[in-house]
């Protein structure tokens, strides 16, 4: 797999990755161990040397995974997590303190069986917490040789702005998808401008834009999907279009569903990197699949002109959690 670099972090990594979140919490039951290491060495072998987890995904048992998966060929790879919930716990709300994220580092390196952790994000921006601080915190341990390089997770231009002046941002990971187009409004250009990589993720829309639900799927009941807005039967229902209209560009290229959603990502900045999450093998081979779609003008004109007559309904977050992201 090509490799791409986020901004000017130097931080090189595979032109796409793997996101570890589903296989260890929110979308139905957590898979066997075994098998989430196999599909993570199976993603290492596919040429896949980007890993995404975070403290919460389980809680902690997704970072346990990932850093048993990985333990034997650990120096070829870029792991990232995430730190800033209270305990660890998603539901206990923010906690960017700089004490806890000292703490959260250490525990995360056990847990990743590493001596380092390659990108650090901060998982949402903590308002009660200058941006200031949590940079600083984070500046601190790059110099201890803890972490490498800092992220941010679903922050807003300003927030972003103000963490870059203390300690350079690598990388922003964000919601970016054909049916989450907001952060080419103002976030994209504030990346660009300042040299910051972007990891979408859900690039598939939860799913949603493989094409494989429609508004009769139903969800196990531990499937964050059941509160998302967007995924409600009537929403699937009106939202079907857009995935009508990614079928027709699909069958022209001789492609999924998935791998235009991926590849069309992939066409719009050489510093985006998307991280699809699966449980599954022949789910992995294909979104892996699409690095090798290319795109041209002709097709990229025709996606742009199709989601113009396109207008996607539903939020993307309930209430509480929409509350959290774009600070």
């Amino acid at each position: 797999m090509q490799k791409r670099r986020l901004g000017n972090s130097g931080l090189e990594v595979s032109a796409m990755g793997l996101g570890c979140m589903g296989l260890s919490f929110g979308y139905g039951p957590a898979v066997e161990k075994s098998v989430g290491i196999e599909l993570i060495r199976d993603a290492f072998e596919r040429g896949v040397t980007f890993f995404d987890t975070a403290e919460v995904y389980g809680p902690f048992t997704n970072e346990e995974l990932l850093g048993e998966a990985v333990a034997p060929f650990r120096d070829q790879v870029v792991i990232a997590t995430k730190f800033g919930f209270k305990d660890g716990y998603p539901n206990r709300g923010l906690d960017s303190r700089p004490e806890r994220i000292r703490e959260m580092v250490e525990a995360s390196l056990k847990r990743l069986r590493t001596d380092r952790i390659d990108l650090f994000y901060q998982h949402r921006v903590d308002p009660n917490v200058p941006m200031e601080e949590v940079a600083g915190a984070v500046k601190d341990l790059i110099q201890q040789g803890k972490v490498k390089h800092f992220g941010m997770s679903e922050a807003g231009a300003q927030s972003i702005r103000r963490a870059h002046a203390v300690q350079p941002v690598a990388a922003l990971q964000s919601e970016y998808s054909l049916w989450w187009r907001e952060p080419e409004q103002e976030i994209l250009p504030t990346l660009e401008e300042l040299g910051i990589g972007f990891v979408p993720f859900s690039p598939l829309g939860k799913g949603f834009l493989t094409g494989a639900i429609n508004e009769n799927t139903t969800f196990d009941q531990s499937d964050f999907r059941n509160v998302v807005p967007r995924f409600s039967e009537e929403n699937r229902k009106a939202n079907a279009s857009l995935v009508d209209v990614l079928g027709q560009i699909a069958n022209s290229k001789g492609a999924t569903h998935a791998q235009i959603a991926i590849a069309w990502l992939l066409a719009q900045k050489p510093w985006i990197v998307p991280i699809p999450g699966t449980t599954k093998l022949h789910r992995l081979e294909e979104n892996i699949g699409a690095a090798n779609v290319e795109l041209n003008a002709a097709d990229l004109a025709a996606i742009k002109s199709a989601l113009a007559q396109i207008t996607v309904v539903g939020e993307r977050y309930p209430t509480h959690l929409q509350q959290l992201v774009g600070r």
